[in-house]
């Protein structure tokens, strides 16, 4: 006796059960895969970074989301919720209006559980945006925050940041993260 084949979810199916769900799911290939919550430490530093960065970006374009937004990578048929996106110009979404797809900036605020997968297969996939010009991964221990800026289709320059002092410049949205203010009130 065979199994019958599992149904493969469309983006558009995934959205419908989204909406109506208590708790987000990322999508892939046809499949939500459920996301856990996020503890105080890795709420405090999304806090401080969007704070930081909304304070810098409202005069010009740019426009910084938190982790409800969802970005698509088209070309994978997959569907993220960074912890920070910022997209500047014209903002771009796919056809249900819902799914953002030009980020500039994706920030990932690493834990336990995600380390591997942040650094690994996400940012292989968030590399198929054509858009994303930098990445950066912040360690929820103080200090360390790792920046990813693009130079061409195959090659990134990494950064690392370990020092209380330390000033990240975040290139493509002209913009700086002190990594005192990432970190304030994170013990």
């Amino acid at each position: 006796m065979s199994a019958e084949p599992k149904h493969r979810l469309t983006f558009a199916e995934y959205l419908e059960i989204e909406r109506q769900a208590e708790v987000k799911s990322e999508f892939f290939d046809g499949e939500m895969f459920l996301m856990a919550g996020a503890k105080r430490t890795h709420n405090r530093i999304v806090r401080n970074v969007i704070a930081s960065l909304h304070l810098q970006t409202q005069e010009g374009n740019g426009e910084v989301y938190g982790s409800d937004q969802l970005v698509r990578i088209n070309v994978l048929d997959k569907g993220c919720y960074p912890d920070i996106s910022v997209v500047c110009g014209e903002q771009q979404f796919d056809e249900t209006e819902v799914a953002l797809l030009n980020p500039i900036l994706i920030i990932e605020v690493l834990s336990d559980t995600t380390d591997g997968y942040d650094r690994g297969r996400k940012f292989e996939d968030y590399q198929l945006l054509e858009s994303l010009a930098e990445y950066v991964l912040i360690s929820q221990k103080p200090y360390r925050l790792e920046q990813f800026i693009r130079q061409d289709a195959h090659t990134w320059i990494y950064r690392e940041y370990r020092n209380a002092d330390d000033i990240v410049q975040l290139e493509n949205i002209n913009c700086t993260l002190p990594l005192r203010e990432v970190y304030l009130n994170v013990a």
